[in-house]
């Protein structure tokens, strides 16, 4: 008896129920757009780095500094960070810090997210072990420390997640959630 490659899947994905398997789409099913990379632009590479690297694990596979000319015979002087979690095409952060000229600082300050605000979500597998490294990492604010949320299936099932809210040093808004349950899926 021949196992299609979609039932396969679907029957690892409910024999393993703790854990979130990611895997890339089926070539039938592929987009001609892939979300690379997206990229916080900081005031301080090395205080950014000890969350995302340090506390969070990241893996940095690009440290470059980057100068080119400018119109006024100035140098402008840029350093960019890229980190990867476990895709080598998908899914890198990317931390962009201007040195010279420098630029102007948001002024607006808000409580919660607003239009406008992205919210990036990670998913760790140890959020338990990890958060007390996340909360002491420099200059992050903690929204929302762990505590377990139930999303709804389409089915009447649930998805458990623990989910934590932090700013980073920048302001950035950044989820740090641990999956309890299967994820999510087209159906829910």
């Amino acid at each position: 008896m021949k196992i299609t490659s979609s039932l396969f899947t679907f029957m690892l994905c409910f024999l393993v129920s703790s854990h979130a398997l990611a895997e890339p789409v089926s070539e039938d099913k592929r987009i001609s757009v892939d979300i690379r990379r997206t990229t916080f632009i900081v005031n301080d590479i090395d205080t950014s780095l000890k969350l995302y690297r340090d506390a969070l694990g990241l893996n940095v596979i690009y440290d470059q500094m980057i100068n080119s000319p400018m119109e006024n015979g100035e140098t402008r002087k840029r350093r960019l960070v890229l980190m990867q979690a476990n895709d080598t095409f998908i899914g890198a952060l990317g931390l962009l810090q201007y040195i010279h000229p420098l630029k102007p600082q948001r002024q607006e300050h808000f409580d919660e997210p607003v239009p406008g605000d992205p919210i990036m979500v990670m998913n760790v597998s140890d959020l338990d072990t990890r958060w007390t490294a996340v909360e002491q990492s420099p200059e992050v604010a903690v929204i929302e420390a762990p505590h377990h949320v139930e999303y709804p299936r389409a089915d009447g099932g649930k998805i458990a997640v623990m989910v934590s809210m932090i700013r980073d040093p920048d302001g950035y808004w950044i989820e740090v959630n641990q999956l309890l349950d299967a994820p999510a899926k087209a159906s829910d």
